[in-house]
């Protein structure tokens, strides 16, 4: 199918093509970021689609995003989970770093959690951590809703005054406490990238109210809401920012950052999606 297909064609064509593969039908999605890809592994009955064999589902190139759709269940709900993601840097367009979102949204997901890599801009967080995204600035220059809307797909003007659903930022919080994880909350600044943020930029960000910093998640919550969908999002502190850290950011240390929050993430993730899918 030509990618000069309007959305609704595109993501009919893709649902269509994925319920040919499998029988679950998933009420709760999820988003895996940078080095959090291992954690589908918890997943049982799973099933196993690489994004390239989805029609009109947008390749990712990025180490440490698997570029994988996984449906199966995790702690016995249907589950729809994506193991990457694509970002603006790899000269996608905002239409087509949201199309795994609303591809899920399509498939019958209503709650989503989204979770990504970020750096530190409030000096009081530190790598390792997990945060509550409460909130976001959208300073990527782009908007997946640019240009005519298809009704089919949502209103025109939607809402962002309440952009993370505040019953599955609780449930988020709650199951946290029970497994004895901290959580705080702080509010996210997606930029396009991929260079990393300058210490001027970084400063500018904390003044403008940030505490972490990432190159992705925005345009999703923007593209879910806009669908109806219900979302949460979860932020692993990777690095420090620029003007806090004292050695080079690389991408290296953000993917070993994530693959060592395993033990954390996962059981956290696994309550979460108990709750969310009753």
């Amino acid at each position: 199918m030509s990618r000069r297909a309007d959305l609704h064609t595109r993501l009919d064509y893709a649902r269509a093509w994925v319920r040919g593969r499998t029988e679950h039908r998933p009420v709760v999605g999820v988003v895996l970021g940078s080095g959090m890809g291992a954690l589908a592994e918890r997943i049982e009955s799973r099933v196993v689609i690489p994004f390239e064999e989805i029609p009109e589902f947008p390749a990712t190139s990025v180490p440490g995003h698997d570029g994988k759709l996984v449906v199966g269940l995790l702690s016995g709900v249907p589950v729809a989970v994506l193991q990457g993601r694509v970002h603006l840097y790899e000269g996608a367009s905002s239409s087509d770093v949201t199309f795994g979102v609303r591809l899920l949204g399509w498939f019958g997901v209503r709650s989503l959690l989204l979770t990504c890599a970020a750096g530190a801009v409030n000096p009081a967080l530190a790598p390792g951590q997990l945060v509550r995204i409460a909130d976001h600035l959208n300073l990527t220059g782009a908007n997946p809703l640019s240009g005519p809307n298809d009704d089919r797909l949502g209103v025109r003007f939607p809402d962002m005054g309440a952009p993370y659903d505040a019953r599955l930022g609780e449930l988020l919080d709650a199951c946290a406490a029970r497994l004895g994880t901290a959580l705080p909350s702080g509010v996210y600044a997606g930029l396009a990238g991929p260079s990393y943020e300058t210490p001027a930029e970084v400063r500018m960000l904390r003044i403008l109210g940030a505490d972490l910093v990432g190159m992705s998640t925005v345009l999703e919550v923007i593209a879910a809401r806009h669908a109806g969908i219900r979302v949460a999002a979860l932020a692993l502190v990777t690095n420090l920012a620029a003007g806090h850290a004292v050695a080079p950011i690389a991408h290296d240390e953000v993917l070993e950052v994530g693959s060592g929050a395993r033990e954390r993430l996962g059981p956290l993730l696994a309550a979460w999606v108990a709750e969310a899918g009753r």
